[in-house]
């Protein structure tokens, strides 16, 4: 293997990258990128790498969610908090119910950049540049917009920062407390059954904490009540930002990319001998890397020894993003090359990606009971494996959006245009988001019996 640098990856193919048709604007704004502080710090990635260990070890379950592409038009401290609160619903159902701590991993502050099936788009005869996320481009069909502007990299960081400034404010400045659990449920969710279900949850939640605060156990005095853990993550999909944030750590000597907590690679950037593992193999973050159904045994294995090549349990997390009734197919023989290999891997599930149609009203959608069922098999084909089911990936939000169809608070196809904002892919909103924790909690519970 040849020797790492945080630029080796220039020298290996690419795909899924912008063209910048001014370099020089390039390099001064990536000159100015590696002057400013990190986003994050290489003592919290290994925190979260640590935690993730104990998924591995089945003591412990992922969540990690948030939008599918961060916005610039949509950029506001209600989402983040919204958000936030959604994340923690689903955090506070499952280890409660599901009797685990769960490691909460958002898609924020950096989720900027999509990999997209074309480089260019067609509308009316015209044929612009693809969208591939507002730290390359903008979403209208101009040509001004598609163009892929240098400058947008120094916006995705100057709202990533706000972002992540207002997140840790709410982990640890008492948002976070659980005796504000019932605060947590966002005002558009109450009419629904799921809403119903986590009041009542909730309310024996406050029945306990007011037996431990008689035996003398309160927020004040044990942080864990009153504070949590929370962390970043995105795709590390544009490898000039990147590598503008890849910062050699003090105390260590590694190398960390201090963009996010924890990185990810695409199905359409997994290639061995391509630049996006090239780069990943470098950094010391926790990473992940999404299996589709054409993910060869044998590649992932290789994709092991040379993302983990010491077989570092938390480094790596497999993705599995099948789609509903094919994961009994796909997924068990990944699974038996893994065990075979005794490689110390995060079996997380994406539910999302391989889920999405066109509605008759030709809106991108993705069906709740497709998410549903494609979680269910993940499941099941773990508990036929014996191996331990440790994660969920989901593209969601906090707003009160109508993108995806059904949910136990029913969203029809004739819903979808009321409240559609997404610049990229349908996500769950808080309330289908609710739904599947429960149904998570529920298999976790099973589990543990």
């Amino acid at each position: 293997m040849s020797i790492w640098t945080p630029s080796s990856w220039k020298q290996k193919p690419i795909v899924q990258q912008p063209t910048y048709t001014n370099s020089d604007e390039l390099n001064r704004v990536l000159a100015e990128l590696k002057e400013y502080p990190p986003l994050v710090f290489a003592g919290e990635a290994r925190s979260l790498k640590s935690q993730l260990a104990n998924v591995v070890e089945g003591k412990a379950f992922l969540l990690q969610g948030g939008d599918c592409a961060e916005s610039f038009s949509e950029f506001h401290a209600t989402n983040i908090r919204d958000t936030f609160k959604a994340i923690l619903q689903m955090s506070v159902v499952m280890t409660y119910a599901g009797g685990v701590p769960v490691v909460k991993v958002g898609r924020v502050g950096g989720q900027f950049a999509k990999p997209r099936s074309s480089d260019t788009e067609t509308i009316g005869g015209v044929t612009l540049d693809a969208y591939r996320g507002d730290i390359i481009n903008g979403v209208d069909f101009t040509p001004e917009a598609r163009t892929p502007n240098p400058q947008r990299m120094i916006k995705a960081y100057n709202q990533s920062a706000a972002t992540l400034n207002l997140i840790r404010a709410f982990a640890t400045g008492g948002f976070a407390d659980l005796h504000k659990v019932h605060q947590w449920n966002l005002d558009f969710t109450h009419q629904s059954e799921i809403s119903k279900k986590y009041e009542d949850l909730a309310e024996e939640i406050s029945k306990s904490l007011k037996f431990m605060e008689a035996c003398g156990i309160t927020s004040k005095t044990h942080r864990t009540l009153r504070e949590t853990d929370f962390y970043t993550s995105h795709e590390a999909l544009l490898l000039p930002y990147e590598e503008a944030f890849t910062r050699k750590d003090s105390t260590t000597g590694d190398w960390y990319d201090t963009s996010a907590h924890m990185l990810w690679i695409g199905d359409r950037t997994r290639q061995l001998d391509g630049a996006h593992v090239e780069y990943m193999r470098g950094i010391n973050n926790p990473i992940g890397v999404k299996a589709g159904p054409s993910m060869d045994p044998e590649d992932l294995i290789k994709l092991c020894d040379i993302l983990n090549p010491e077989n570092e349990a938390g480094r790596l997390n497999i993705i599995v993003r099948m789609g509903a009734n094919k994961v009994g197919d796909g997924m068990p023989k990944l699974i038996r090359a893994i065990e075979r290999e005794g490689k110390k891997v995060v079996w997380s599930c994406d539910p999302m990606h391989g889920n999405t149609i066109k509605s008759s009203n030709n809106f991108k959608t993705r069906p709740v009971d497709a998410i549903l069922t494609e979680m269910k098999q993940f499941f099941q084909v773990h508990k036929a494996e014996g191996t331990f089911a440790g994660g969920v990936h989901l593209e969601m939000t906090g707003r009160n959006v109508t993108e995806c169809i059904g949910g136990s608070f029913v969203v029809t196809e004739e819903d979808l245009s009321s409240r559609y904002h997404t610049h990229c892919d349908p996500r769950l909103n808080a309330d289908q988001a609710l739904e599947l924790a429960f149904l998570i909690a529920d298999t976790l519970r099973e589990a543990q019996q």
